[in-house]
């Protein structure tokens, strides 16, 4: 993509709403602009990343045998009636009426739609256990949305939900989901911490929240030091119980949960610390399954309530929580998996006709190559290029000026570490694994 046609509308000074750093640098490097409070129309950069990390979580839950679907934004109140949360969820929750002065509600979350749609479509244990997953745009009437996306009122939202016959297959499904997330995240670029949490309105009494490490988080945790020195995902094993049982028997809290006495035991090994909760999964058994009539018939013919879980991530919240895990003084480090565009191609002098004919044919050959180029042609100052590479984040930026096409050489920078090296054009690609 060429920059003198892209739509980047970068901003030199920092909005004066914008507190925390992610929320600062979306605007900045022009990611984001707010549609009204809490509400944001995500620009093409934004976009890019926002789709690269729903392609991720996207691609581990069908790993895990978990099927893609799409249910509404709006959803009739009754459904909520008949499950007792209509009342229940209090303020966070936007209800409609619609011209046939039905009472109808922005989805804040979708157990209730996704029972009603299981309970009418299976009957027999021979087509259970099922997971069922979808990426879709959900609304909660935050009474003061801060931070930007971090927690704004609409957000975009992986949600899946399990269905099984009993408790041991509902804990498999758990531990599927458990699993999903730490891989999900490591591709990320992430390390995020599973903690024993509140289930909040969701119910339950099984339920894990997964937080990052950051200074600007909302929650405080406290956890075995471990969680932040180890990669302990690797040395898990394959077994499913045994890779959770490798995270869970080690103290790790959210501010809910909190154990004075377990953490008094851990004397120097305790880590405590600000976080930002990234995921949430939850096992809840027959709460919604016995009041929405989700039953099926077993292999004896007796009929038997589902146990269920739900399992969300929060797919826009995670390209705030990355900026505000991943970023320098300079702008926004994007890991490799989500970066918009994985190079930031420069011309240095744009009225020189050998480097327009070196910038234009290095760019064919990344191209051809498949390597996502943010190739800068504009007419402007160098070190104004440069600042909007580091700013937008790219991991690599390639750099061509008259001095470097005399010496044979580009000059090239490592985004995350800073480091620049001159290179030939054959060397550089070679770096880029080409």
């Amino acid at each position: 993509m060429r920059l003198s046609a892209y739509f980047l509308p970068t901003l030199k000074e920092t909005p004066t709403e914008a507190k925390i750093s992610s929320h600062r640098l979306m605007l900045r490097a022009g990611m984001i602009r707010q549609s009204s409070a809490g509400i944001y129309s995500w620009l093409p950069l934004g976009l890019k990343v926002l789709n690269k990390i729903g392609e991720i979580v996207r691609e581990e839950q069908d790993a895990i045998g978990c099927h893609e679907m799409l249910m509404p934004t709006i959803q009739p109140a009754d459904l909520w009636r008949d499950s007792g949360r209509y009342d229940d969820y209090g303020p966070e929750m936007l209800r409609i009426r619609d011209r046939h002065d039905r009472d109808m509600l922005y989805g804040p979350t979708n157990e209730e739609q996704i029972t009603e749609i299981f309970a009418g479509s299976v009957k027999s244990y021979r087509d259970v256990p099922q997971m069922l997953y979808h990426i879709q745009w959900k609304f909660r009437d935050e009474v003061r949305p801060r931070f930007g996306v971090m927690r704004g009122r609409e957000f975009l939202m992986k949600d899946a939900y399990s269905f099984d016959m009993d408790f041991d297959g509902a804990r498999n499904s758990y531990n599927k989901m458990f699993v999903a997330y730490l891989k999900t995240y490591e591709r990320l670029g992430l390390k995020a911490i599973p903690m024993a949490a509140d289930p909040g309105p969701i119910g339950g009494d099984m339920s894990h929240e997964f937080m990052i490490l950051a200074d600007t988080g909302e929650s405080e945790i406290a956890c075995h030091k471990g969680f932040v020195d180890n990669d302990w995902l690797e040395t898990a094993g394959d077994d499913l119980q045994t890779t959770v049982d490798t995270f869970t028997e080690k103290y790790a809290a959210t501010d809910e949960k909190r154990d004075t006495d377990a953490e008094a035991a851990l004397g120097d090994d305790l880590v405590t610390a600000r976080a930002i909760e990234v995921g949430h999964i939850f096992y809840f058994g027959k709460k919604y399954s016995e009041k929405l009539g989700a039953i099926v018939t077993d292999s004896d013919g007796n009929n038997i309530t589902v146990e269920m879980g739900s399992y969300g991530i929060g797919v826009s919240r995670l390209v705030g929580a990355i900026i505000e895990a991943s970023h320098d003084e300079a702008g926004i480090i994007w890991p490799d998996s989500v970066a918009p565009f994985r190079v930031g191609l420069i011309n240095l002098k744009v009225s020189d006709d050998e480097c327009v004919t070196a910038c234009d044919d290095l760019y064919a050959r990344l191209t051809t190559a498949g390597i996502d180029t943010l190739y800068d042609d504009r007419d402007t100052r160098a070190g104004a290029k440069f600042a909007d590479m580091d700013l937008i984040g790219l991991p690599w930026q390639l750099a061509i000026g008259p001095r470097g096409i005399k010496n044979g050489v580009i000059e090239v920078k490592n985004r995350k570490t800073g480091e620049r090296q001159e290179l030939s054009v054959d060397d550089a690609m070679n770096l880029l694994g080409v």
